[in-house]
């Protein structure tokens, strides 16, 4: 999965829910600036954060090994 995808995962989610950038942003501790550029795909972020927004959205990532690992 690359960082286009993933922000339309959580942008479509935050909709979904009905909640605004800033409710996200002050409900995971991050600023808005983030969620917008989380939202936009911003390849250069910062992985806690993120974890932080997607948890507070109630999305799970499944992480696997490569096969034959």
């Amino acid at each position: 999965m690359d960082m286009k995808t993933l922000g339309a995962i959580v942008a479509e989610e935050r909709k979904r829910q009905g909640i605004t950038q800033l409710e996200l942003s002050q409900a995971s501790d991050v600023g808005r600036r983030f969620v917008v550029e989380l939202e936009s795909g911003k390849a250069t972020i910062h992985a806690g954060k993120m974890l932080k927004v997607i948890e507070t959205l109630g999305i799970k990532i499944e992480l696997r090994t490569p096969k034959g690992v």
